[in-house]
């Protein structure tokens, strides 16, 4: 793999720190700003809410500059919003800091995906997404557990600092490590927009909002779940999210290896077990024992879709691919939005703690179901006569072809 996926790792693992850590410092920051837990868990669906915002319009807005430029740009405002988080004096500028942070993640994963699957043969695109991505998951194995005990110990403003000194570091390892990759000549945003009248590519998009919502709906509340339901210490929140760390790295790395052999049956198989996984999990939550254990296999299912579902988007929007790819990480983070605010209505609504993993199954459910209704069209679509349209049944507009892979 070229040097260059380690400098776009290095810049997910700050993205996914900042993402992830709230988590685990829900109820210190609830309690310092004097807001309800349900309330703090706007930090997360806000930032969720962000992305989905920022990954079509910074992408768009980058359209002019080349996309290490971009990606070095969409960095420094990571910063900025880390800084503004950590500094916040109420609880709305500290939401507000959020939203900014937030602005660069959609763009910089959406961006990060065409130039890491530029950088290698087109049959381990896959791998090289996934190996993009293992900056996010590992975050989740040291940037998180890490950031939650500084939060813990020290404070929660010293993790945003700490967090926007991430950003910096991945900033000088762009600047440093990726090459500068011209823009495609020709590209221009009809073509990116002829993409979305492709229904593969708009299933896909749902598919990640309702598989990786599946996950959030469980993982954003597990700080209390775990403290009141199944009788953990608060320090031990920050090893449980070690585990579900273990899992996104290795659910990231099964998915990125299959995903360019069997992308169809792996999304079918991964998204089965995480609606079944995250229905158990009601009643896993109340041992300690089963709750560790289910966690880690939430953190594994659900990122095992995470290569296979961006590969799709890819290549289904071969030609003009980079803002379609920026706004399937935005559906991957509106997703999450829309499943914490569920869980955090169904808790308070009375329904237990417990509650948001129903609301994780029956996403992932439905996320199944569309995958095999996008299994179902892409098999009718092969088995008809072959007249080169696209499953929306009008040919796609034509696209300029994408540049060549750089070799290294």
């Amino acid at each position: 793999m070229p040097l260059a996926l380690l400098a776009l790792a290095i810049g997910a693992f700050g993205i996914g720190t900042t993402e992830f850590v709230i988590m685990g410092l829900l109820p210190q920051v609830a309690g310092d700003f004097g807001v309800s837990i349900p309330t703090a868990g706007w930090l997360v669906t806000g930032y969720a809410l962000g992305v989905l915002l920022g990954a079509p319009v910074m992408t768009v807005l980058g359209t002019k500059v080349s996309r290490k430029r971009m990606l070095m740009l969409l960095m420094v405002l990571f910063v900025i919003g880390n800084v503004l988080s950590a500094v916040a004096p109420v609880f709305g500028v500290m939401v507000v800091g959020r939203l900014v942070a937030s602005l660069a993640h959609g763009a910089f994963f959406g961006i990060g995906s065409v130039v890491a699957a530029g950088l290698v043969p087109p049959a381990r695109k896959a791998g090289a997404i996934a190996m993009m991505f293992t900056g996010l998951t590992v975050a989740n194995v040291v940037g998180v557990p890490l950031g939650t005990y500084v939060g813990q110990s020290m404070g929660w403003r010293a993790t945003f600092f700490i967090v926007a000194g991430l950003g910096v570091l991945g900033l000088v390892g762009i600047a440093r490590l990726v090459p500068e990759i011209p823009r495609p000549e020709g590209v221009r945003l009809r073509h990116e927009l002829a993409a979305f009248r492709n229904v593969q590519v708009l299933l896909a998009m749902a598919m990640t909002v309702l598989g990786f919502g599946g996950v959030f709906a469980a993982v954003t509340y597990i700080s209390p779940m775990m403290t009141e339901v199944a009788g953990f210490a608060d320090s031990s929140v920050t090893w449980l999210l070690v585990l579900f760390g273990l899992g996104m790295v290795g659910g990231n790395l099964v998915g990125g290896r299959f995903a360019d052999r069997a992308l169809m049956p792996l999304l079918y198989v991964t998204l089965g077990s995480l609606a079944l996984v995250l229905a158990l999990f009601t009643v896993t939550a109340h041992d300690k024992f089963a709750a560790a254990v289910t966690i880690t296999l939430i953190g594994a299912l659900g990122f095992a879709t995470v290569p296979p579902l961006q590969k799709r988007v890819l290549d289904q929007a071969a030609g003009a691919p980079t803002l379609a790819s920026a706004v399937n990480i935005g559906a991957f983070n509106l997703g999450n939005a829309i499943a914490a605010l569920i869980g955090g209505m169904v808790i308070s609504a009375g329904f237990g703690y417990t509650a948001p993993d129903w609301v994780g199954a029956a996403l992932a459910a439905s996320a199944l179901l569309l995958a095999l209704v996008s299994g179902a069209l892409e098999r009718r679509g092969r088995d008809g006569d072959g007249s080169g349209r696209d499953d929306t049944g009008s040919r796609a507009e034509a696209a300029p072809a994408p540049a060549p892979a750089l070799q290294h």
